[in-house]
């Protein structure tokens, strides 16, 4: 398998709303993402992926994009971007931007001018229909369809009424997301994380679809996503922007399967880097995100198993457990109480283990958890408000508010917490959102004091992850598929062979191997209990890499 810096790299996702504020109005910023800039060297990252920045009303919160080439104003300024470009790579991280274009935000100067008459030159950069050609649910809760009174047709908004999906039919329409790509590329930034880019290519036909979503609109993704019309538009981005750059794209693609993930994903498609799937992170759902279930680890382990195989020879894996959309995953896949931190450092062993570019989202490395607001007047995501108005004349209100606790998207917005100062040392005024109380005892600052805290440990496993490419290209061979407790797997390459072991469980475990490794010499290279180990036995939550000879 070639080698390739984004393979190797390791990436920390910034929330740059959340994660530190410079100038104290409470709100995120660049200068303050230059701050931190050895605190994420010393950390052991080469690769930044940093969330939407631009220009925009932030209806969704920077997704709903004003103008692609300008910065937002409380984020800093051009400047600030080129200063934090330079630093970065000064530094030998490199720098991956938010790439948002299966819609605009409705301020958009193409949808401004689009909406003015049925024969402006925009007119077509966006889905335009005489009648509400079917019933179609956004994913923010609702039509997917808007009526525009000024001339009296519909837009498509896959998501808020104020994100208008653009129309990639238009050839114009590409060549200007081409120019824009070309631009961030020329300032030297090193590659895209693309927004829902499975779903830029839409059915023409707009067909309905019979099978109604919870909220009673029909889900009309099979005719939006990973249609074949997707790979077609992606190899033309390659030929004419991306090829011509040393860059890392990783595309955000729900709904699909390690044979979609070759498609998107095979050196020799000239398409993307790789994708993210959703497949792990649905593992609690049910009709929808909302009304979650328990997981469990024979299931998660299938998951996994399947992806890794999967793109064993062709292909390649994005590996994570959280982002901005998601819960915090040691509130999710780990125990965010008694065992947090045992369970956080078996999640980064996890991480940092299998096939794959590890994602490391803000805070992950120290622990953060889950918030449980007790108002619904404290959430700010546009999603979870949309839900609650939904629902609120339905259901009972502490099973909603239940549901928001565990799945909301502001789980993983609240601010980085850097200090058990007021406001964790994130701002000295009120955050845009509330700090989640438990910053006084869950900090960079005091995990940097404790030697076996779980950042020190992301520490550890990111130097052995970079110095073992066994455990970078290495085969990856599963063990034990059906214990309900255990995850255990083998990295292996030409020169060393792992043996991963993780119990996922509160209950002190002991296993047997098969004898072909059983019988091998082998060497305990990590583990995440500072107290004696055993191999044959794990405590709760215990974790092991072990070197067979």
């Amino acid at each position: 398998m070639k080698r390739k810096w984004w393979k190797e790299g390791i990436v920390y996702q910034i929330y740059p709303k959340s994660f530190k504020d410079s100038n104290n109005d409470g709100i995120g910023d660049i200068k303050g993402i230059i701050e931190k800039i050895p605190y994420l060297k010393d950390l052991g990252i080469n690769i930044i992926w940093l969330n939407p920045i631009y220009d925009s009303p932030n209806d969704d919160n920077g997704y709903d994009i004003r103008n692609y080439q300008a910065i937002l104003q409380e984020f800093g300024t051009m400047e600030d971007f080129d200063l934090l470009l330079n630093e970065l790579h000064k530094n030998n991280i490199k720098l991956i931007m938010d790439l948002v274009v299966n819609h605009s935000s409705d301020e958009h100067n193409w949808f401004v001018e689009s909406r003015k008459s049925k024969d402006n030159k925009y007119r077509d950069y966006y889905i335009w229909q005489n009648e509400k050609p079917n019933n179609w649910g956004s994913f923010f809760g609702g039509s997917s369809w808007e009526f525009d009174e000024l001339t009296k047709e519909y837009y498509l908004h896959l998501f808020s009424k104020k994100q208008p999906d653009l129309n990639w039919e238009n050839e114009n329409l590409r060549n200007d997301v081409y120019s824009l790509m070309k631009w961030w590329l020329d300032k030297g930034i090193d590659g895209f994380r693309m927004d829902v880019i499975n779903m830029i290519a839409k059915n023409p036909l707009y067909p309905s679809n019979p099978s109604l979503m919870s909220n009673g609109f029909e889900d009309g993704s099979k005719y939006f996503l990973n249609l074949p019309k997707v790979h077609d538009y992606l190899q033309e981005m390659n030929k004419k922007v991306l090829s011509n750059y040393d860059v890392m794209t990783v595309g955000e693609c729900p709904g699909t399967s390690p044979k979609d993930a070759i498609l998107f994903s095979e050196d020799k498609r000239n398409e993307l880097s790789m994708i993210f799937q959703f497949e792990l992170m649905d593992i609690d759902g049910t009709d929808n995100k909302w009304n979650y279930k328990k997981w469990n680890l024979k299931d998660f382990k299938e998951i996994i198993n399947k992806w890794q195989i999967g793109l064993e020879h062709e292909g390649w894996n994005s590996i994570y457990l959280m982002n901005h959309d998601r819960p915090r995953a040691i509130s999710r896949f780990g125990n965010d109480k008694e065992y947090r931190k045992e369970s956080g450092k078996l999640l980064s062993m996890l991480t940092l283990s299998l096939k794959g570019t590890p994602y490391i989202y803000q805070g992950e490395e120290i622990g953060m958890t889950n918030i449980a607001f007790d108002s619904i007047k404290d959430y700010k995501d546009i999603e979870t408000l949309n839900y609650y108005k939904e629902v609120i004349n339905n259901e009972n209100i502490n099973s909603i508010m239940d549901k928001i606790h565990y799945s909301s998207r502001d789980n993983s917005r609240t601010p980085m917490q850097w200090n058990n100062q007021e406001f964790g040392g994130f701002s000295e005024s009120n955050p845009w959102i509330k700090i989640n109380p438990n910053y006084i005892d869950i900090n960079v600052e005091e995990s940097l004091k404790d030697e076996f805290s779980i950042l020190n440990f992301y520490k550890e496993m990111i130097k052995f992850r970079k110095n073992n490419l066994a455990l970078v290209y290495g085969t990856f061979t599963n063990l034990d598929i059906n214990n309900e407790n255990l995850y255990s797997y083998l990295r292996s390459d030409n020169e060393n062979s792992f043996l991963i072991l993780l119990n996922f469980s509160e209950e002190k475990i002991n296993f047997e191997l098969p004898e072909e490794i059983n019988s091998k010499n082998k060497e305990l290279k990590i583990k995440n209990y500072k107290t004696p180990s055993n191999f044959g036995e794990l405590k709760p939550y215990e974790g092991q890499i072990i070197k067979l000879k």
